[in-house]
């Protein structure tokens, strides 16, 4: 007896294209969809009519797509969307995007009624392929607009503009940005916040170049010690996320560089961590557990047909500490 995985092969499409053609066709292209059918009629397959079935029944279970799973960015905001999914009687499965088939199967086959994401390696273009087949999704820090989907970010250019501008009032001019990963709109928006300050300042752009450590510490250790080598420090550092900046104080203790009297750091994100550290790091709060609240009760109303906000931003705020001077002491 012929089975999914035979009609597949025949038609050169992936098991799980092959699926969606009887179980969702809107969801596949009309010439893939043909194709995929023809295979079949040659093999004489029949899709199992019970199996179907219940795979087109609610599972009660929602994705949460992260970039890192190991990170402490995400534990507050994870938390958020447990708290609304318990309230719902909800199911959290909790991915990232290493896997792509994996990623795949999760989206595409039914596992799941819909999902959070804040991945950028899922590109946009996936997002609005699942929203056009109307699978729910609740995007973080993704600017998209679309019926199935709602968005929703922390203001990440308005804390970064606020950052800057406080470095900037404490004397620090030669400030070096050190970003994410070139593909994060977080981070885009950060260094936009940060170019907007520098312009409203009159300053030019700084002698030291943007560096890119992708929001690990280790490449924020690996930037760091680029720029320890190259011999001169700039007068502060403002990381794009606060596990850089960890990275960066590392490499700057490792070489008795002190903070601040030599150099002045700021992070993003206020991550729990950060108030503990020597010296504890001055940071911008974005408030992580009323993302991941607000992502999932969007999402709820998407799946129940309820009025959503199709795009919302919740403010951060300036967390002064002690890797940068106050006012007064400057």
């Amino acid at each position: 007896m012929p089975t999914i995985k035979d009609v597949a092969k025949l038609a050169g499409v992936s098991i799980s294209t092959a699926s969606l053609a009887f179980n969702h066709p809107s969801r596949v292209a009309e010439e893939t969809r043909s194709r995929i059918l023809d295979a079949a009629k040659r093999l004489q397959y029949r899709p199992n009519g019970a199996a179907r079935d219940l795979r087109t029944r609610r599972t009660q279970t929602v994705a949460v797509l992260l970039h890192d799973l190991s990170g402490p960015f995400y534990s507050e905001l994870v938390q958020g969307v447990q708290v609304e999914a318990d309230r719902c009687h909800y199911n959290v499965i909790i991915s990232h995007s290493n896997r792509q088939d994996a990623v795949n199967r999760l989206l595409y086959e039914n596992r799941v009624d819909g999902a959070i994401l804040l991945d950028p390696n899922v590109s946009d273009q996936i997002v609005l392929d699942l929203a056009d087949q109307h699978f729910p999704i609740a995007a973080l820090d993704r600017d998209l607009m679309h019926d199935c989907l709602v968005s929703i970010a922390a203001d990440h250019e308005g804390g970064a503009y606020e950052a800057t501008r406080y470095l900037l009032s404490a004397g620090y001019q030669d400030i070096l940005f050190l970003a994410g990963p070139k593909n994060s709109l977080d981070s885009q928006l950060r260094f936009r916040g940060y170019q907007r300050a520098l312009v409203d300042a009159h300053l030019s752009p700084p002698e030291f170049p943007v560096a890119h450590g992708d929001f690990t510490e280790a490449g924020g250790m690996r930037e760091t010690e680029k720029i320890v080598r190259q011999g001169r420090l700039p007068e502060a550092i403002f990381a794009a996320n606060d596990e850089m900046a960890l990275g960066v104080l590392q490499v700057l203790r490792d070489h008795q560089i002190v903070v601040p009297n030599d150099i002045g750091i700021m992070g993003f994100d206020d991550i729990r961590i950060a108030q503990y550290v020597t010296p504890p790091l001055s940071t911008v709060h974005q408030p992580m557990y009323e993302l991941g609240l607000q992502a999932m009760h969007q999402l709820l109303c998407l799946l129940s047909g309820d009025p959503v906000q199709p795009r919302i931003v919740l403010s951060t705020s300036l967390i002064l500490r002690g890797t940068c001077p106050t006012l007064s002491e400057h």
